[in-house]
């Protein structure tokens, strides 16, 4: 019976420890049109590694597509690449919301990356957070977002830590359709 108790407490002290390296605020999910056009806009790259808007993009393109089975269709970025490196965004934003509206899109779903590294010092843990937005393109109102972080352990990888925080983030929108 002792043991019983200890296992138990084990597993109840691992999930506390294990809670404690992300934070989610989610939406509700929201009533969306079931036969909706979709799209996923780039997303504002706030940090220092390059490319981490593309990176978000690309893993909640494939997220939404194999559990919500969603056609996205995806912003076509040209060489404005630069233009969405820490924060300086306002061009290509606007460019992505025309570019969604002049193809008549319904849902845009963007956002940013706030981080997306390692730590520094000896465990060099990876950390990520993101934002997104979905825009109904309809009247240009924000219908859902979500925003998160989270960390792992030293010898996990910054993608699959950012994998997982997105198909987190995500979860309510696979079941709208």
């Amino acid at each position: 019976m002792n043991q019983k108790i200890r296992g138990v407490g084990l597993a109840g002290m691992m999930g506390l420890v294990l809670s404690a390296c992300s934070t989610l605020d989610v939406g509700q999910p929201p009533a969306l049109s079931g036969n909706a056009i979709w799209a996923i806009l780039p997303m504002a790259n706030y940090t220092e590694t390059p490319d981490a808007g593309d990176r978000v993009v690309s893993m909640a393109e494939s997220i939404l597509h194999q559990k919500g089975g969603m056609d996205i269709k995806r912003y076509p970025v040209k060489e404005e690449k630069g233009a969405f490196v820490l924060g300086n965004n306002a061009k290509l934003q606007q460019a992505a919301l025309d570019w969604a509206s002049q193809n008549k899109i319904q849902y845009a779903l963007t956002g940013s990356v706030q981080e997306w590294r390692y730590k520094t010092g000896v465990d060099g843990e990876p950390a990520v957070s993101v934002t997104f937005n979905l825009i109904d393109m309809t009247n240009g109102r924000v219908v859902w977002s979500a925003t998160g972080s989270r960390s792992g352990w030293s010898r996990s990888s910054v993608g699959a830590v950012g994998q997982t925080l997105i198909d987190q983030l995500l979860v309510p929108l696979e079941s709208t359709r």
